[in-house]
Parts: structure tokens; C-alpha cells; sequence
């Protein structure tokens, strides 16, 4: 066995958590059994890696440039009033004009909703008929409570904001590790996204308005408003989950042909490190969101059902043009969901088990010793840090919810059901008085 062994650079974590790659990228360098430095080869070409470093020629900010189109509509729904002072860099001020522009306009759409709400109140305190019908009255109210989660994601818009900050860093040491730029091209669906959800989101608002009783034209406004901020919620999510999604394969194809063509262990340590960078933004996009995602569930659920619940109690009657609002209600919220459960599922995939099975595809007989040690660290990694998306540890965001949900979900319309048809007919109870 020789007496000297390389040293090996592995990467840490810096100021803020960023991850950059320590050690002397000036030459490998070579130390005895003892630990003292012997002799050291001709330096490296290679780019040194600094994650910290940002120069203006890379400061290119691709990934909110890609989002750009529906973050600008939450923000003009001043629900998210982050601040952009330069490219990129991404903050939140509570004395802020952003803040203060949000205020207005929740302000605003508040007063509204609460003035329909208290109309809805009256309406559903004057129903004298069978319970399903009571319950469908309270619906239009229930459409109406997500207004109330925009102060919860002003909470987390400093988070949200730190997540957008993180997306830098991982572009730039990106950039370093690569020499290019990260090949994400999302900004025309973004585009599409932010022009055809407020577009659909306003023709279910009125259709059900045409369709509904007791839905009057001037209760359109704070509709459409809550229903295009909970759909933008979900397109916000998408987007995000989507550049993890393409970033984890973008990576994975790079590996690969970085594999192929050097088989140094520095070059696995860098992948490493740009992975578990991708890992850990993977996380904290359901760290950023934790509160205003687990209400928006809820509430999706919560409609949804008696949503469905509406329209299995109006079989008995037929189904007419007056269950479409409550059948369009039904499949958003159910589509919403779905949305949100497959996409986290689907980047917590691309980040973990495909990346993990580029790593066990790697030959490593062609590999020197350093390069396997590498290799195999990289797969420890990968198996000690988990990539789901968890909403603030209160649950995981993945198919599983949405099975559960659903499964949930029949659970309460097969009690709400039994109970209506315990109760009597008000007809009945109508002839039983006469009598």
C-alpha cells in the first residue's frame, strides 16, 4: 500500500446554510500516514467553486424570471408583497409600499366579503326547507373563507421570499459547477397559467351565478376574487414544484455526462453538494407555505364534500341546470387538490428515487478509489436526507394525502346521507300537523 493518500475535498455548509466546497482546489495534495503534507502536483484548470461569490455577469435570476408571470398576479392580488431591489435578491419589509398596496386591497375585498357574507347570513337564516337545502345555502359562505388566508401568507412571505433568495444561490453555484446557465424554460407556461386560471376562475364564478338561486350579480366581485386567489395559490405550487421537478432531471442528466466524461471524485463531491442544495429548497417550500397550504386543504376538502353532498342530495329531485354551479365547485376543488398532492409527489420523486437511480447506474469499475468513496457518500446522502415536501411537519403532500382524502371524504357523504334520509320529509311532518 502507498504511503500517501489524496486528500479529499467534500462539501460543507457555509454562512446561511448555503453549501459550498472546501479545500485547496489549487492542486491535489498529498499527506502521509502521519497526517504532514509531502508533495503536491501541478495546479488544477478547474473553476473553483464558491457558492458565495456572486458576480454580475451571473446574476441571471432564471428561475424567478421563469415564475415571474403568476408570482405578478398574486402580487397584484396583494397577497404576496415581496420586494425585488435588484436582480436577485428578494425581500420582505412590513414598512413597505408592496405592504402597503396589500393592505389597501385586502382591506378593500374585505369589506366586500364580509357585507356578502352577512347577506348570505340572512338568506340562510330565512331557508324553511329540508336540511340539504340549508346545506347548500351555507356553501355560498364557505366559498367565501379563503378571502381570510391572505394575512396568513403575508405571514410567510418572508419565508417565501428566503425561497426565491435559496433558487439564487442554487443558480449560481449551479453556473459554477456546469459553466452554463441553468436550462429551465417554464415562462410560457407560467404566462399561460397566469392568463387562463383568473380567465376559467371567473367564468365558474358566473356560470354558478346564472345557474345558483339566490346568487345576485353584485355578490360576483368578492366570488371571483377568492376563487382566482385560491386557484393562483395552486398555480404558485405548481410552478414551484415544477422547477424541482426540472431542476432534479436537469442535474441527473448532468451528472451523467460529467461521469462520463471525468471520473474525478471532486467532480461527484460538487453534485453532491448541488443536490442536497436542491434537497433542501425541495423542503422548504413546504416550510415557507406550511400555514396558508394546510387551511387551503382543509378548505378544499371541506368544500368538495358538500360540494358532492349537494348534488347526491338533488338525485332524488333530478339533476338540473341549477346543480351546475355546485358540480363545477365539486370538480375544481377535487382538481385543486389533486394538483397540489401530485405535483409535491412528483418533485420529491425527481429529487430522491430518480436521482438515486442515476447513482446506481454509475460503473464503478471505471471509477478510481476517491471517485467510488464519492459515489457512495452520494447515495448515503440521498438516503439520509428525505426530499417530501411536508407542510410544517403537520403532514406530508403527496398522493397518499389525496387518497386519504378522498377515502375521508366518502366517509363523511355516506354519514351526511344516512342522516338525511333519517330525517322526515317536511311534506310529512306538514300533513302530519293538518291532521
Amino acid at each position: 500500500m502507498s504511503a500517501f493518500r489524496p486528500a479529499r475535498v467534500v462539501p460543507g455548509f457555509g454562512m446561511n446554510g448555503l453549501i459550498h466546497l472546501t479545500g485547496n482546489r489549487q492542486g491535489m495534495a498529498f499527506m502521509n500516514n502521519f497526517g504532514h503534507m509531502e508533495k503536491s502536483v501541478a495546479p488544477s484548470s478547474r473553476i473553483v467553486v464558491d457558492a458565495f461569490e456572486k458576480k454580475t455577469t451571473e446574476l441571471q435570476d432564471i428561475v424567478y424570471e421563469n415564475m415571474k408571470a403568476v408570482v405578478m398576479v398574486v402580487r397584484i392580488m396583494g397577497a404576496l408583497p415581496i420586494m425585488r431591489p435588484h436582480i436577485g435578491v428578494t425581500k420582505f419589509k412590513f414598512a413597505s409600499n408592496t405592504m402597503i398596496y396589500s393592505v389597501l386591497v385586502y382591506v378593500a375585498m374585505t369589506a366586500y366579503v364580509v357585507y356578502v357574507i352577512w347577506n348570505r347570513i340572512k338568506i340562510v337564516q330565512a331557508v324553511q326547507g329540508r336540511f340539504e337545502e340549508a346545506v347548500i345555502a351555507y356553501l355560498f359562505i364557505v366559498f367565501l373563507v379563503p378571502n381570510f388566508l391572505v394575512p396568513v401568507f403575508w405571514y410567510e412571505t418572508r419565508k417565501n421570499a428566503g425561497c426565491f433568495n435559496h433558487w439564487m444561490d442554487f443558480e449560481v453555484f449551479y453556473t459554477r459547477v456546469t459553466t452554463r446557465y441553468l436550462p429551465i424554460n417554464l415562462r410560457i407556461r407560467a404566462i399561460w397559467i397566469s392568463i387562463l386560471v383568473p380567465i376559467i376562475s371567473t367564468a365558474c364564478v358566473f356560470t354558478t351565478q346564472m345557474t345558483m338561486d339566490n346568487f345576485a350579480l353584485w355578490q360576483v366581485v368578492p366570488n371571483i376574487y377568492v376563487t382566482t386567489f385560491i386557484n393562483m395559490l395552486g398555480a404558485y405550487w405548481y410552478m414551484h414544484c415544477t422547477t424541482i421537478s426540472t431542476c432534479a432531471n436537469i442535474l441527473a442528466q448532468d451528472f451523467k455526462h460529467a461521469i462520463r466524461s471525468n471520473v474525478e471524485a471532486i467532480t461527484v463531491a460538487d453534485y453532491r453538494a448541488l443536490w442536497l442544495h436542491l434537497n433542501r429548497i425541495t423542503r422548504e417550500i413546504g416550510i415557507a407555505t406550511c400555514y396558508c397550504f394546510t387551511v387551503l386543504c382543509m378548505y378544499l376538502f371541506f368544500s368538495s364534500t358538500l360540494s358532492i353532498y349537494g348534488l347526491f342530495s338533488q338525485l332524488k329531485d333530478g339533476l338540473t341546470i341549477k346543480d351546475l354551479g355546485l358540480t363545477i365547485s365539486a370538480i375544481s376543488t377535487i382538481a385543486l387538490l389533486h394538483v397540489i398532492c401530485d405535483q409535491a409527489h412528483s418533485a420529491s420523486q425527481h429529487v430522491r428515487v430518480h436521482f438515486q437511480k442515476k447513482l446506481l447506474l454509475v460503473e464503478l469499475s471505471n471509477l478510481n478509489e476517491d471517485a467510488q468513496i464519492e459515489i457512495n457518500m452520494f447515495l448515503r446522502a440521498t438516503e439520509m436526507n428525505p426530499s417530501d415536501i411536508s407542510l410544517g411537519g403537520f403532514f406530508d403532500v403527496n398522493r397518499n394525502l389525496f387518497k386519504s382524502l378522498l377515502g375521508t371524504m366518502v366517509t363523511y357523504l355516506v354519514v351526511l346521507l344516512q342522516f338525511q334520509i333519517s330525517l322526515p320529509e317536511t311534506s310529512t311532518l306538514n300533513n302530519a300537523t293538518l291532521d
